[in-house]
């Protein structure tokens, strides 16, 4: 039959299916068996075919019919699973019920009344799945579905090779494998990679598609902390319960039934997780970091060797894979850190920060990306790592600079605050903490980099900013504290730096005489009125940028987006330990109710949090937060100045000095002079190194729930599973 032939039968099947008011009967396999056994059908001509206005219409005006038609291509999934899938005609079967199923299950989703369908059990599908009539045991439709995808996925001839040598006419059991020998392809575990053959990854994307859309319910109900906490479909799928029924090779790749759990203390209930955190072998995690790493530099070598290889789109799912894996097993994460491969990983995410900062479509990305670096500045060994000298020419729109890895963070974060999004100043808070918590590890800045942090700190303390809201001074106390870091815990490398703070030493007398006086205050605040501007783009040198690079471009008009929730605010994010004399870290138990310097909450929190607190601020009469003296005192009493009011009052008269002295108008000099100078027992007694660490919470665990769908939505758009559903963890924006 052509393929035209039977596009037009599956089309009349699917309009008899919306115009029959009366209940087909499930025996009527001559009606049902137009939808699967007839066809010849790609996934793009499902979608064409089975209008979404046809599938709600069924679903409302004969929902009997559309129960049928789940329950009949999901038996013919199991019937598939238990046979083997031998003959062609089978094979097309089961492909055909996978795509019908992927075009129906969203709808299925959208409505409540529907979602508990695929949870009830169909009479005469027993759990022995022996169609025994016992329905104590008969197994709900999603479990059978499930369990039927599982074992297709590694069904010989048809998504793995087969390896028996003579077709016997017992089919391969699929339940009697030995799972190693069809695995899709070698990694944790196994060595060997089988032949690739096109036709076995084609059905197992279309299965893979299918098991993503049973797992999309979640798509479907709107966000709140805990509600999407335990999705059934996915809880299912990794649980023992799937495993008993389907082979599934460990970590060391033996493989194992049941009692998979009885060797190592439980873990986790899902078993994907388990087996994740239980890997340890050297040999793997290199593996492992060495296969992202590449994969994560491709569109990097994009920019400088075109056509060099073919593109990658999926960073976004890498970076939340490699997330995972250092969220869930801390040996990774030490493996990571212990060798300067960690900068195989930092220098493409720096890469997409840098390229994403304009483009409102890619905040998500941002997200991610910075919340991997804040995981992995919590670990002395990441800042030691920052000073390995960056010499990697990749074209990025940043300042030339010669210097380390830590020049390179600090300019492309530099470069975020200073042009990026609006959107993104959540994360500047996100962004110095980083920074803050690798200062006591960085040998040697260069000048570009100190000017940058300078700039910072300068945009940063005007008043018409530090008055504008009630968290922004915030960011005055983190350069601070890497100044103080960098002074006190590497002054001997850091010239540069120190020649900067001379030079800009105005900015630390304002802050130390910053005014207080209503008068001050409202005039700061006008002014505000004037400059919407968010930060002084003057007196940064910005100086050309790398050759070869293009500008960071903001979103297309039309680039769909999805919305995502708040951050929860750094204090939230973050816990304070201390580093003890021996380098362990002590934590610090957070005081209740207060947060970073001053006990104004961090941002990311409902401001209605920050207007009934004790602080001295007033709400006007609009609600609106206002600043008043006492609030501008409370903190500005606080601000750790001392080491670099002392280091001034020590280096300002002697720099003078030879400036007069010599005439000097020349750096290199003062540089030399600075360069061999010392502050040993001129500074106040260095204050322990706090750092801030990364804690997981409900608040960021949502946030990588509603990320990770809307990834999953935006890029799922041929065939388009998702579009024009009612989804409601996220809105779809267009730019």
């Amino acid at each position: 039959m052509g393929s035209t032939d039977s596009k037009l039968n599956f089309r009349k099947a699917v309009i008899q299916l919306t115009t029959k008011t009366q209940p087909v009967e499930a025996t009527d396999d001559a009606f049902w068996d137009q939808f699967w056994a007839d066809t010849a059908t790609s996934v793009q001509d499902v979608f064409a075919l089975v209008p979404a206005a046809e599938i709600r219409a069924v679903r409302e005006e004969s929902p009997s019919n559309l129960a049928t038609l789940c329950y009949k291509a999901v038996e013919k999934l199991v019937q598939g699973a238990e046979s083997g899938c031998h003959s062609e005609k089978e094979k097309q079967i089961v492909l055909n019920c996978s795509r019908l199923l992927t075009r129906v299950l969203p709808y299925i989703f959208e409505d409540p009344d529907w979602r508990g369908f695929f949870w009830s059990t169909v009479p005469g599908a027993g759990r022995g799945g022996q169609g025994e009539e016992d329905d104590e045991h008969a197994r709900p439709l999603a479990e059978s579905l499930l369990l039927a995808i599982a074992d297709l996925l590694f069904c010989p001839d048809f998504t793995v090779q087969s390896h028996r040598r003579s077709t016997v006419d017992s089919a391969e059991d699929v339940h009697s494998l030995d799972s190693c020998e069809y695995i899709w392809e070698a990694g944790v575990g196994f060595a060997h990679s089988p032949q690739p053959n096109y036709i076995h990854d084609m059905n197992r994307m279309e299965l893979l598609k299918l098991l993503l859309t049973c797992f999309s319910e979640a798509m479907y109900l709107p966000p709140a902390p805990e509600s999407g906490s335990t999705n059934p479909w996915v809880q299912f799928f990794c649980s023992t319960e799937n495993s008993a029924s389907s082979a599934s090779p460990t970590v060391d790749g033996t493989t194992t039934g049941t009692a998979m759990d009885d060797a190592d203390p439980p873990g986790p209930e899902n078993l994907f997780v388990n087996y994740l955190s239980r890997i340890h072998r050297e040999e793997d995690f290199q593996f492992i970091l060495k296969g992202i790493a590449r994969l994560l530099s491709n569109p990097l070598l994009q920019t400088y060797l075109p056509n060099s290889t073919k593109k990658i789109q999926f960073h976004q799912e890498l970076l939340v894979l490699f997330w995972k894996l250092c969220d869930f097993n801390k040996k990774f994460l030490f493996f990571v850190l212990k060798s300067s491969d960690v900068l195989d990983i930092l220098v493409p995410i720096l890469f997409f920060l840098n390229d994403a900062r304009a483009d409102q479509s890619r905040v998500g990305l941002m997200h991610i990306g910075v919340f991997i670096l804040l995981l992995l500045s919590g670990e002395r060994n990441f800042g030691v790592r920052l000073n390995k000298p960056y010499s990697i020419r990749v074209p990025m729109d940043i300042p030339v600079f010669t210097g380390t890895h830590a020049d390179l963070l600090i300019v492309v974060f530099h470069k975020i605050i200073t042009s990026g999004h609006q959107r993104l100043q959540p994360l500047f808070d996100c962004l110095l903490t980083i920074v803050v918590n690798v200062s006591p590890y960085l040998k040697s800045l260069s000048m570009v980099t100190a000017n940058k942090l300078l700039h910072l700190l300068e945009a940063f303390s005007t008043t018409w900013f530090l008055f504008s809201a009630a968290q922004n001074h915030h960011l005055v106390f983190f350069l601070l504290e890497v100044f103080n870091n960098i002074i006190q815990y590497q002054f001997d490398g850091n010239s540069n730096l120190v020649y900067a703070i001379i030079r800009k030493r105005s900015i630390f007398h304002q802050l130390a005489n910053l005014p207080t006086d209503p008068p001050t205050i409202h005039k700061a605040l006008q002014r505000r009125r004037r400059t919407p501007e968010p930060l002084s783009r003057t007196g940064s040198q910005e100086g050309t940028s790398m050759e070869g690079s293009r500008p960071a471009a903001p979103a297309e008009p039309g680039t769909l987006k999805t919305s995502l929730v708040a951050t929860p605010g750094i204090d939230k994010l973050t816990e304070k330990s201390q580093v003890s004399e021996d380098g362990t870290l002590r934590s610090l138990e957070p005081e209740p109710q207060q947060s970073l310097e001053d006990g104004s909450p961090a941002k990311g929190e409902p401001s209605q949090a920050w207007r009934e607190q004790r602080r001295p601020s007033t709400s006007s009469a609009s609600g609106q937060w206002s600043p008043t003296p006492e609030w501008v005192l409370s903190w500005k009493s606080k601000l750790p100045l001392q080491t670099i009011m002392r280091l001034l009052q020590v280096l300002v008269p002697q720099v003078e000095k030879i400036c007069i002295d010599k005439g000097l108008t020349d750096e290199s000099e003062i540089l030399r002079f600075l360069q061999h100078g010392t502050l040993v027992g001129l500074l106040p007694v260095p204050h322990p190194i706090l750092i801030r660490k990364y804690q997981a919470n409900s608040g960021t665990a949502m946030w990588f729930r509603t990320y990770m769908w809307g990834v999953i939505y935006l890029r799922n758009v041929d065939p388009p599973v998702w579009y024009d559903t009612d989804v409601k963890l996220f809105e779809i924006q267009r730019v």
